[in-house]
This record gives structure tokens, sequence and C-alpha cells, in this order.
């Protein structure tokens, strides 16, 4: 998100599960009342890998050709879709989608952060995660040929602003780098 860090705000009942009816059933949240603002959503996640796993992947020179533009498309094109794949999720109209990679070679890790935006009655929280999965999923499958044991992991939501909600930042989130 551009700017100001968003702030943490919770509003009374937030821990009320949306998904259950009176009955205790299981729904699709109706969001036909609430109005449509701008949200946006960042996700972050991770892949371990070797060094030399990371080395290749960041310099082009997988057998599978170039791993971070088939992660960054896997992402943007999981993110469009996520209605299909959570089951009570809402269609959206998504505005923009980011994919982005940081490789941290000192802990021989390749950080992935999304970014999702909407004018929407819902949040955009899961297209952000499922964006970041997708990604991340992506990345091992272009390297396991040379490393196995990667390890994909610390799927999380940074940040959020828009909506009923309000805002929301994690706490301890370093700042994104700038590329």
């Amino acid at each position: 998100m551009s700017g100001k860090k968003p702030t943490t705000t919770r509003r009374a009942g937030a821990a009320r599960l949306t998904h259950l009816d009176a009955r205790g059933r299981i729904r699709m949240v109706d969001v036909g009342e609430k109005p449509v603002t701008r949200r946006e959503a960042i996700a972050r996640g991770e892949v371990r890998m070797a060094r030399a796993t990371l080395d290749a992947i960041v310099g082009g020179k997988l057998k599978k050709g170039e791993a971070l533009a088939a992660a960054r498309i896997a992402g943007i094109m999981a993110a469009k879709r996520t209605h299909e794949m959570i089951p009570l999720c809402h269609q959206i109209p998504l505005e923009v989608v980011e994919v982005d990679f940081n490789p941290d070679e000192t802990n021989s890790v390749l950080q992935i952060q999304a970014r999702a935006v909407t004018e929407a009655r819902t949040g955009v929280e899961m297209e952000a995660l499922v964006a970041v999965s997708a990604a991340a999923l992506t990345i091992y499958d272009m390297a396991k040929a040379i490393d196995r044991a990667m390890e994909i992991g610390a799927i999380r939501l940074v940040a959020k602003r828009g909506g009923r909600s309000g805002n929301f930042a994690r706490d301890g989130e370093p700042p994104w780098p700038s590329q």
C-alpha cells in the first residue's frame, strides 16, 4: 500500500463467524446491502531453498525457464479465479493484482508479495493470499528438479484497507524493498 502505513482497527463483534447462519449451517455471506468501496490487501509468503536454487531462479538458469515470470503470471491468474477455489468467496472485479519477489540471499529465501485492489462490496484479502500461494507453488514446480527440499511457508495477510471492518496492518512487518 502506498503512502501511510494503515493502522489496525477492530469493531465490536468482529469475532462472530459470518459464514454460519443462526442455526450453525454454513452459508455464503449476503453482501448486497454493503456499500461499494475501494478495498486493498497485501499478502506475503516465502519459499526456503538451497542457496544454489535461489541463485538459479534469480539468474534465470532453470531448465524449465523463467521461474519468476511464470510465478508472477500464476499469482495473477489465481487471484482472478479465487472464487472458484475457495468455496464461499464472492467473485469480485479486480482492478489490480501485483506479484513481486525479493530474494533474501542471506537466509536463502525467496520472499513473495501480492497486492490486490478492488472496488466492491467485499474484501480482497483472499485474492492476495491466493496469489502468493500460487506464485510460491509455481516457484516450487519450476525448481523442483534441482531442489525437492524447498519449503513454502509464512503465507499471511500483511495489510488491508477499506470496508466495514476498517484497516489492518500486521505488527512487525518490514517494508517491502523498492524494485
